[in-house]
């Protein structure tokens, strides 16, 4: 296949990156800046695409968008994380529209924001979305990729968990601190944590490459954990006591609103349509995809 990928340079894109083409496949990164090679194409986010590196690509994933946890949620970087994840998606769903020879699937980048506070509900592919400032971002995120669907297109979005992976992403981040024995439990700990292992992640995506499935696709484990069970398998893992808390309060006042959509907010998040579709999962339990993370 020839696969185009917006975000080929983040956490998740760089190693899909290196699965696609450790299978021989062609990869073509959307890049912002003046192309080193054959392999790169120019784009600009809210703006414009250069099409014609995009014909003849069997697959486009899209997965370009603003860090949600990179910086405090100031007025001006909440704009920053819808319109980089809604003008980006527009931009790139009209260019895939107006192409001659159109890719079979965009895999346009989605997130389990969409659901917003669940409690202890179980939420699947179903389940209605949150009223909070993320659950309005990713309405809006998927519903961008219309054009693109409108014109044919399979579209899919995978609503995207907490991916391990010790170089970022909520483990990679918080890495340091446990094995200092620092680490522990956010809050009072009860939230539910969705979760998944890279390398089921990596196949997940694939399965939404080659299969026919469309529309939102959860991309969590099946076995979601509390807050205080994830930082209590972590500890184990590393071999270091899990004691502390971080307290709500200090939690807010650092991360303002992002702390009751991030770290505080509560998502029992289930695959329903991959379990569905057949996908087994290699690494169902928490503890050890730690392990294997952590190796």
């Amino acid at each position: 296949m020839k696969v185009a990928i917006t975000g080929a340079s983040g956490l998740i894109g760089s190693a899909l990156v290196r699965n696609l083409k450790a299978d021989g496949h062609d990869v073509v990164k959307l890049v912002r800046r003046d192309p080193a090679g054959a392999d790169e194409v120019r784009w600009s986010p809210g703006r414009s695409v250069d099409a014609k590196g995009l014909e003849g690509c069997d697959a486009i994933v899209h997965l370009a968008g603003a860090g949600i946890a990179s910086r405090p949620w100031t007025e001006s970087y909440k704009r920053e994380i819808r319109e980089s994840r809604v003008r980006g998606t527009t931009t790139l769903a009209e260019a895939i529209a107006g192409l001659e020879a159109k890719p079979r699937v965009l895999v346009s980048g989605s997130a389990i924001g969409y659901y917003g506070n669940g409690g202890d509900r179980e939420l699947d592919e179903d389940s209605p979305t949150g009223d909070d400032f993320l659950s309005g971002v990713v309405r809006d995120w998927e519903a961008a990729a219309t054009p693109a669907a409108d014109a044919g297109v399979r579209v899919v979005h995978p609503r995207t968990g907490i991916v391990l992976a010790k170089q970022g992403g909520m483990l990679g981040t918080t890495l340091p601190l446990f094995r200092l024995g620092l680490g522990g439990k956010l809050g009072d700990g009860r939230q539910w944590l969705s979760w998944i292992a890279m390398p089921d992640y990596l196949a997940a995506m694939r399965l939404l490459i080659d299969s026919e499935l469309e529309g939102p696709v959860n991309m969590t484990a099946p076995r979601p954990v509390r807050n205080a069970e994830y930082a209590k398998a972590l500890g184990q893992v590393l071999g270091r006591p899990t004691i502390f808390t971080v307290p709500r309060i200090a939690l807010r006042a650092a991360l303002r609103g992002l702390a009751d959509e991030g770290p505080l907010v509560s998502q029992r998040v289930l695959p329903r349509r991959l379990k569905e579709a057949g996908f087994v999962f290699d690494r169902p339990e928490l503890e050890a995809a730690l392990r294997a993370a952590l190796t």
